[in-house]
């Protein structure tokens, strides 16, 4: 990052690695350093969008997230949203005696600005789907709710929550790999065709391959060389294919 342009980057999306839940080749990083080149490189508008989650330790959850999250605020950017990665399942069977299964991650969407670019996806069935009434009611200043005039009709497909369900499935060589679809979502939400997509934490390349999927340019970091490796040769497949 210290060598690229101010204001260079469209997206960014990224996880870093969870208050060492998982074993990255040995490797950490300072995340108040990285957390100002990314302000530095985001573009007026542009969005970061910060995947985590949280290590239970002593019987407490470390809270990290959170802290970054400020961190963040601090810096200048904007929480635009706090978006949940609901995982739909659980296998950590041991911390069920106390608490809870954790089936989510927090995504933080961080904005520099009001962000310039949000392409809502539309994929939530709906109910009704094609019904037109009349009379749905708005809440006013003075808190009294007054009929409106307009005549709605319900889509078949709504616009999606901000709870997505994503399996956690992905490039298995990785130890804590992105699924595709996840990374899809955001990329297609928060960018535009031609945009330039960053990930500081590469790894195995999902960033890469999607944002190649969808016609956006990107740049990857990654320090071991053996997920470098890794990621290139799924570009290289992505491109070949």
């Amino acid at each position: 990052m210290a060598r690229m342009f101010d204001t260079f980057v469209d997206l960014t999306v990224t996880s870093p690695p969870y208050d060492n839940l998982r074993n990255y080749q040995g490797y950490s990083f300072n995340f108040e350093e990285i957390a100002k080149e990314l302000y530095r490189i985001t573009k007026d508008g542009g969005v970061l969008v910060w995947i985590v989650g949280d290590a239970t330790i002593s019987g407490s959850e470390t809270g990290t997230s959170f802290k970054q999250a400020l961190y963040f605020m601090e810096l200048g950017f904007n929480l635009h949203d706090t978006m949940i990665w609901s995982k739909g399942g659980f296998s950590a069977v041991g911390s069920l005696a106390l608490r809870y299964g954790p089936v989510f991650d927090y995504m933080f969407v961080f904005s520099k600005g009001r962000p310039k670019t949000f392409n809502p996806i539309k994929d939530r069935k709906t109910k009704r789907a094609g019904t037109s009434f009349k009379g749905a009611t708005m809440r006013c200043v003075d808190g009294i709710r007054r009929p409106s005039s307009k005549i709605y009709t319900i889509k078949e497909y709504g616009q999606r929550y901000n709870i997505w369900e994503i399996p956690p499935k992905g490039y298995l060589s990785h130890p804590a790999p992105f699924p595709e679809q996840l990374v899809e979502g955001h990329i297609l939400s928060w960018s535009n065709p031609g945009d330039l997509i960053y990930d500081p934490f590469m790894g195995s390349g999902t960033t890469a391959v999607v944002s190649l999927q969808h016609n956006r340019n990107y740049i990857g970091s990654e320090i071991s060389k053996e997920y470098c490796e890794m990621a290139q040769r799924r570009v290289d497949q992505k491109i070949i294919s």
